[in-house]
């Protein structure tokens, strides 16, 4: 393997600050910015949260002597904005601090952007470059490239299986399954997502709160529930009005829905059927980006069959027989198998579909 240059040393810092915005920032991108003077680091810094100062005005803004950024060299994981949001365009900033060189990861998919702001950029005489580090920035944006260039979320699909294969006993009941680090693990997924996703039997089977109790101090997901808003009990845990939720319904004629909580949103599917395509365009329209799947069989089923899933991730007790119940879902053909790691009696497998770059 041949040594890494000083662009990719630089633009891997570039990743490694934006990487502190995981969680926080999005629907944007994780974005860092390093810039670079005489081979030397004299400002960098990243997206935070969403609605505040991108990664280029974080790294303008920490550096003591303004005067060297006319030359210097901007390295910036994602392609610079040039449009105005909710903060002002990034590639004019990099041209009015006279800024004449910027290397860049990764162009923008956003249609708001879309190599307008490389455009920009060199229309006023900067010096761009881009795809340093290119396939790893695609893969760690990859839920905000998925859904700029699909119009839907990035899917993750997960579940926990017994040794012999089930996920839940034979009466539909839950069953401990994974170990207390791995279900600490499962809560930081869902501090990682924006959403994440249930059928209505796991709601009546397992009452769950769908949130991230378990890795604290982090923004619980959006929650989404599959199934009859007039099923759901009106004790249920999902109902507390704690987290946002969207419920997905049939139509129904009369559906009393006067009891919806202010943080409860119920929405009318179009048909009698799961239009699950409906339902993620729906949510990327509300600027839901990435969901995590978490159940149960039927519903991971649906998203299989209709090959909406980017990623999976199976847990299985090595340990746990129960003889018979309800079978796990099957690793579809085609998804390519990325790691393994042991957790105790847990065994986490990783899949990932490859996703189109265009």
């Amino acid at each position: 393997m041949s040594e890494p240059t000083s662009a990719e040393l630089y633009m891997k810092r570039a990743f490694d600050l934006a990487l502190l915005g995981k969680g926080n920032v999005s629907p944007n991108p994780m974005v860092g910015c390093v810039l670079v003077h005489n081979s030397l680091i004299i400002g960098e810094g990243y997206h935070e949260v969403y609605g505040g100062p991108h990664a280029e005005v974080n790294a303008i803004l920490s550096v003591k002597d303004a005067e060297l950024l006319k030359e210097a060299t901007a390295y910036v994981s994602l392609e610079p904005c040039s449009h105005t949001g909710k903060t002002p365009p990034c590639a004019n900033l990099l041209v009015e601090k006279g800024i004449r060189h910027v290397v860049v990861a990764n162009l923008d998919p956003n249609p708001l952007v879309a190599g307008k702001g490389i455009a920009y950029l060199q229309e006023h005489g900067v010096r761009v470059e881009t795809g340093v580090l290119e396939a790893f920035g695609e893969n760690f944006n990859r839920r905000f490239f998925k859904a700029m260039r699909a119009k839907m979320p990035y899917i993750i699909l997960k579940w926990a299986e017994t040794a012999d294969g089930y996920i839940a006993d034979s009466e539909q009941k839950p069953i401990k399954i994974s170990n207390t680090i791995m279900d600490i693990t499962v809560h930081r997924w869902r501090a990682e997502e924006d959403a994440i996703l249930v059928g209505m039997q796991t709601v009546l089977s397992d009452n769950p709160r769908l949130n991230n109790r378990l890795w604290e101090e982090t923004k619980s997901p959006i929650r989404v529930i599959l199934g009859k808003w007039a099923d759901i009990p009106a004790d249920a845990h999902v109902l507390d009005d704690s987290i946002e939720t969207y419920v997905f319904d049939n139509v129904e004629t009369g559906r009393e829905t006067e009891n919806v909580k202010k943080q409860t949103n119920v929405v009318n599917l179009p048909s009698t059927e799961l239009d699950l395509e409906f339902i993620l365009k729906y949510l990327f329209k509300n600027n839901i980006l990435s969901i995590l799947v978490e159940g149960g069989a039927k519903t991971i089923g649906a998203f299989m069959r209709a090959g909406f899933y980017d990623e999976i991730r199976q847990i299985k007790n090595t340990t746990l027989n129960i003889g018979q119940g309800v079978e796990a879902p099957k690793i579809p053909s085609g998804i390519s198998f990325i790691y393994q790691k042991s957790i105790i009696d847990n065994i986490l497998s990783v899949y990932k579909k490859t996703i189109p770059t265009k």
